[in-house]
């Protein structure tokens, strides 16, 4: 593929995932911890962004598998998708024309930033190398949520729910430890367990529905937790 070429992908991915606002400089390739990185999406992406490895169902910002995918079979590398991630959570899109909820600034800095761009650069766009976990690995969810207890004893864990779905990278909640700014503050709102069944099982707006990754006793379990302690 020619420079010229090259150099036009370039710049259409960098329209298409960053906001042009600014840039932190070239990523080194020896920059981010992958491992940590991953952690750290998933903690704080994932709702977000689809990404196989991750094994993320996010519907609100850009599949990024799909922004990448044609980037690498034309031939950018590695580092250069590092800097790209790495200037897009820097100076982030937080009013996008779409009217969907905007990415928060600094949802990530520093070590932490370079990390989840090493993470992403390093699996975007490629096929799947065991990140993603399997139906066999979480019950048929496809999401890695699997808090069910076995066989049917006990009760289903709510706040084990509301973690690993990734509740808490949307949603303010005190007696999560989370302090997601895109979807509405629970402490703020207080739903009852009516609502937020219906909220988890139908979605709103930017909210996707859940219903195909949790299950119902799940559902009920994460709307009893969130009724019970938010505010």
């Amino acid at each position: 593929m020619g420079r010229a070429a090259l150099g036009a992908c370039a710049a259409t991915l960098a329209a298409l995932v960053v906001s042009g606002c600014g840039t932190v400089g070239l990523s080194e390739a020896s920059e981010g911890d992958v491992v940590r990185g991953k952690e750290l999406f998933v903690e704080g992406c994932a709702q977000c962004h689809v990404l196989a490895d991750a094994g993320s169902p996010g519907v609100i910002g850009p599949n990024l598998d799909d922004a990448f995918s044609q980037a690498r079979a034309d031939g950018l590398g590695e580092t250069t998708i590092q800097s790209v991630v790495r200037t897009q959570i820097a100076y982030p899109v937080e009013e996008p024309t779409t009217g969907l909820p905007g990415m928060p600034a600094d949802i990530y800095t520093g070590d932490d930033a370079e990390s989840v761009a090493a993470y992403v650069a390093s699996v975007a766009g490629l096929p799947t190398a065991g990140g993603a976990p399997s139906s066999d690995d979480d019950g048929g969810t496809g999401t890695g949520t699997d808090t069910s207890p076995p066989d049917g004893e006990g009760q289903v864990d709510g706040a084990g729910v509301f973690a690993e779905a990734g509740c808490g990278s949307c949603h303010t909640f005190e007696a999560a430890g989370a302090t997601g700014t895109i979807g509405p503050n629970l402490d703020e709102s207080m739903p009852s367990k009516e609502l937020a069944v219906e909220r988890v099982t139908e979605g709103m707006g930017a909210m996707p529905s859940f219903a195909d990754q949790l299950s119902p006793e799940q559902i009920a379990a994460v709307a009893d937790y969130v009724a019970a302690n938010a505010g």
